[in-house]
């Protein structure tokens, strides 16, 4: 299988959601991902609010790879791909409260923000 090419990011309608809310882009036929299994994605990350690119695993030339559920991922990006399957590609909007909260880690996330996450499940 090829390796996908790094998408762009569409912003959802409207206001940012309070809720964790998935959208399949691309259906995978592959394993599924699930608490407990390793997974490699690929993933953009963007601010709701200003569209910005805050972090991109392309950026890093190299899948993230964690256990679902293992807390090496930020909460909504880890309950976001679950019940994804390899090959899928999903749109994954995050709450504050299930990203980084009033706790960013980067300069380029402003506290409270609602970040949008495109992903490419590789394997599971």
């Amino acid at each position: 299988m090829s390796e996908p090419t790094k998408p762009g990011v569409d912003l959802p309608e409207g206001d940012a959601p309070t809720e964790l809310t998935t959208r399949d882009l691309v259906l995978g036929d592959g394993a599924e991902a699930k608490p407990g299994r390793v997974v490699q994605i690929h993933y953009v990350g963007v601010t709701f609010e200003t569209g910005r690119e805050f972090d991109s695993s392309w950026e890093h030339g190299r899948p993230f790879k964690f256990a679902v559920g293992g807390g090496r991922a930020i909460k909504g990006l880890d309950r976001g791909i679950r019940g994804m399957k390899a090959g899928g590609r999903r749109e994954i909007v995050v709450p504050p409260r299930l990203g980084y909260g009033k706790q960013s880690p980067s300069p380029l996330i402003p506290a409270g923000s609602t970040l949008v996450f495109v992903v490419d499940l590789l394997s599971a």
